[in-house]
C-alpha cells in the first residue's frame, strides 16, 4: 500500500530548540559510534580525527542529524557506567561542536545523567533505546530541557533481550507499549516524540518482519516514525551476509520502510540512505 493511500503522520516539523527540521521529505540520521564494541563500526571513530573525518561525511551527504552513541547496545554487550559512558562522550561531542556548529546533534543514551550533562553543550534530540524504561528520570528531563526524544521499544536490555522473547502479537504489544508511553510524555508536555519500533531490539527475526510489515498501524499516533535496520542481523540471516557485506539488503529495507511512511532513517551508509529517499520522494511527487 502506498504511502498516500494510508493514514500519515500530521505532524510536519520537529522543534530541535528552535531550529525546525522539516518533515515533508524523510530525515536521515547518520550513526557515529565512539564505542569500543559497537556491532558494525565500533572502535572505529575513538580519535579526534576520525570523528571529524566521520561528522563531515554524514553531513556532506546528506545526513541532517549526527546520533552519537557512547554505549554499546547490541546484544549482550558490556554494561558500563555513566562516568565511562561520560568519558567517551564528552570529548567527541565537544569536536564536533566546535568544527561544526550548526549541525544538529542527537544523544543516544538511556540515563538522564547523560542528557543533563550534555545539555550545555547543545545537543538537539535524544535516541533513547530504552523508552525511559532503564532510568526512571529520563521523561521528567526531557520535558525540563524540551528536547526532541526518540521513543524507542525495546524489550529487557541490552545484556538479555535476546534471550528468547516472546510476544502473543508483536505489533499489537508495541502499540499498547507507545500508547503508555506516549500519554506519559504529553502528560508531562512533551510533544516532539519519534516513535522507534526498536527492530532488533527484544525481537526474534519473525518479529522483526512482522513488525516491518506493520509499521503503516503505528501512524495512529500522529507521530513521526524512525526506522532504525542498518547492517542488522534482520538482514544477514535473511540473505546470509555479515553487517560488512549488508548495505544492499539495508538499502532494500531503507526502501521498505519509506514506502510504509518512515520520516526517520538511521543509518551507517548515509549516501545511499539519501539516494534512496530521492528516489522515493521523486516517485511519489510524480505520481509513478
Amino acid at each position: 500500500m502506498r504511502p498516500k493511500d494510508t493514514l500519515f503522520c500530521k505532524k510536519k516539523t520537529l522543534n530541535c530548540g528552535g531550529k525546525l527540521i522539516d518533515l515533508s521529505t524523510p530525515v536521515i540520521m547518520g550513526i557515529l559510534n565512539v564505542t569500543p564494541d559497537s556491532f558494525y563500526d565500533g572502535g572505529m571513530y575513538t580519535s579526534e580525527k576520525e570523528t571529524i573525518k566521520r561528522a563531515q561525511k554524514i553531513l556532506e551527504q546528506g545526513g541532517k542529524i549526527i546520533d552519537i552513541g557512547a554505549y554499546s547496545s547490541r546484544p549482550g554487550a558490556k554494561d558500563i557506567t555513566s562516568e565511562e559512558e561520560l568519558e567517551r562522550l564528552i570529548p567527541i561531542l565537544k569536536i564536533i561542536k566546535k568544527e561544526f556548529p550548526d549541525s544538529l546533534v542527537s544523544v543516544d543514551t538511556f540515563r538522564s545523567e547523560i542528557v543533563k550533562r550534555t545539555f550545555d553543550m547543545g545537543i538537539d534530540m535524544v535516541n533513547d533505546i530504552s523508552g525511559g524504561s532503564l532510568d526512571a528520570e529520563m521523561f521528567k528531563t526531557i520535558s525540563e530541557l524540551k528536547l526532541p526524544y526518540v521513543l524507542m521499544h525495546m524489550k529487557g536490555n541490552p545484556q538479555n533481550m535476546q534471550l528468547k522473547p516472546e510476544y502473543k502479537d508483536v505489533t499489537a504489544e508495541v502499540i499498547y507499549y507507545f500508547s503508555e508511553k506516549i500519554n506519559q510524555l504529553k502528560s508531562l508536555g512533551v510533544n516532539d516524540i519519534i516513535l522507534d519500533p526498536g527492530f532488533g531490539f527484544g525481537k526474534e527475526l519473525q518479529h522483526n518482519y512482522e513488525l516491518l510489515n506493520n509499521i503503516d498501524k503505528l501512524h495512529i499516533f500522529d507521530l513521526p516514525i524512525l526506522c532504525g535496520v542498518s547492517r542488522k542481523s534482520m538482514i544477514n540471516r535473511v540473505l546470509d551476509t555479515k553487517p560488512e557485506t549488508a548495505l544492499n539488503g539495508t538499502s532494500i529495507l531503507n526502501s521498505y520502510c519509506l514506502n510504509k511512511g518512515a520520516s526517520f532513517l538511521r543509518v551507517h551508509d548515509v549516501k545511499e540512505a539519501v539516494e534512496a529517499v530521492k528516489i522515493f520522494t521523486f516517485t511519489e511527487k510524480n505520481n509513478y
